[in-house]
């Protein structure tokens, strides 16, 4: 039988000192694995407060859409007889909500769905459109056809949101120092659903 060699480790270290070393390392893992742990609840928690805030400004937003909204439009020839500022919910069938509209204006022939945001992203053009198709559907239901037209309202608008509006057939209600103002592009004609 031939004798193995084994390397020359270096001398000095014990099986103890080995052990207490992976002993530290294992305690710092868990370490690390509990500061990881408290960074995932404090991310949760902001985004909460996050969302909290965006809702608020999001509140605001219709606090200064609404006031002055009707008026817009009715400067326009619509002559709304209603409208619901606090949200409205449209159900579905089975009685859930399907959606829900930030503000509605209703007169007998159109009602306008605004979707209110403090800074509107393309998405939300995608989103309100949406909502829109959804609102025709609840509609048809109940045999109402009256035309259903949308806008998108916002504190601060971007140029590429506010391309993306127009070009959906969407109005754009812009604020504008202490009220509302409506961007209406030359040729403009807006959507129907």
């Amino acid at each position: 039988m031939s004798e193995t060699t084994i390397p020359d480790y270096p001398r000095g270290i014990t099986f103890e000192q080995v052990w207490a070393a992976l002993m530290e390392n294992r305690k710092q893992m868990q370490e690390t694995d509990r500061r990881m742990q408290e960074t995932d609840r404090q991310m949760k928690k902001l985004g909460r407060r996050m969302g909290n805030l965006n809702n608020r400004f999001g509140e605001l937003a219709e606090h200064l859409v609404a006031p002055g909204i009707a008026k817009r439009f009715n400067e326009l020839g619509y002559h709304f007889g209603s409208m619901a500022t606090r949200g409205c919910e449209v159900f579905g069938e089975d009685g859930r909500v399907k959606t829900e509209i930030d503000i509605l204006l209703e007169n007998g022939d159109v009602i306008i769905a605004v979707e209110v945001k403090a800074s509107p992203a393309i998405k939300d053009v995608a989103h309100h459109l949406k909502r829109l198709k959804i609102l025709r559907e609840n509609q048809n239901r109940f045999n109402d056809n009256r035309k259903i037209m949308g806008a998108i309202a916002g504190a601060i608008f971007g140029t590429e949101a506010k391309k993306a509006t127009i070009e959906a057939g969407l109005y754009v209600i812009e604020q504008s120092g202490d009220t509302m103002k409506m961007d209406i592009p030359d040729g403009f004609i807006p959507g129907e659903w």
